[in-house]
């Protein structure tokens, strides 16, 4: 994989949302065919022997390459989103980010026990949204649970993978 590619076209914002987070806006990836087609072949290669039957993307940059994965594996989506987004029965957890605490929410008809999860997002930081994430999966029940993200940051103290000793974690690129 170019992970150079992946670097060089990946947007950093200074202050945002709030004074001093440096926000990593993985658009830039998205925008770029190129860059799409090196993540996704990356992701590929990665899964395609794990009998992965479900991945959940997690609200809403986690939508967009667990979709597309999902479509190369053959597998289902599912939605782990804001609270109220979801029209029926959910199960919900909350957590804390680097700037304030949240929720995210899944159906509770997303997931069984014969399954076997991909749990997907843009980013690993602090880990609280993929913890949170991790825990609603894991009240299912499923044969086993994967973990991956597009970036992992690491250059401002940031530690979210020392929350998942033991799970088979993946990031694409670390900065």
């Amino acid at each position: 994989m170019n992970k150079q590619l992946l670097i060089d076209n990946l947007r950093c914002i200074p202050d945002f949302p709030q004074k001093g987070i440096n926000f990593r806006d993985v658009t830039t990836l998205y925008k770029s065919g190129e860059c799409m087609k090196e993540m996704l072949d990356e992701l590929e290669e990665l899964y395609k022997d794990k009998g992965i039957t479900k991945i959940v993307g997690i609200e809403s940059r986690g939508f967009v390459m667990a979709s597309a994965l999902a479509g190369r594996l053959g597998c289902g989506v599912v939605l782990a989103r804001k609270p109220g987004k979801l029209p029926t029965t959910v199960i919900k957890e909350s957590f804390s980010k680097e700037y304030g605490v949240d929720t995210i929410e899944m159906h509770l008809d997303s997931i069984d026990e014969d399954d076997v999860v991909l749990i997907h997002d843009d980013l690993l930081a602090t880990g609280g949204t993929a913890k949170a994430a991790y825990k609603l999966v894991e009240h299912f029940n499923p044969k086993k649970i994967y973990m991956n993200f597009i970036i992992e940051i690491r250059d401002e103290g940031l530690h979210g993978r020392d929350l998942f000793k033991g799970i088979e974690l993946t990031t694409l690129i670390t900065v």
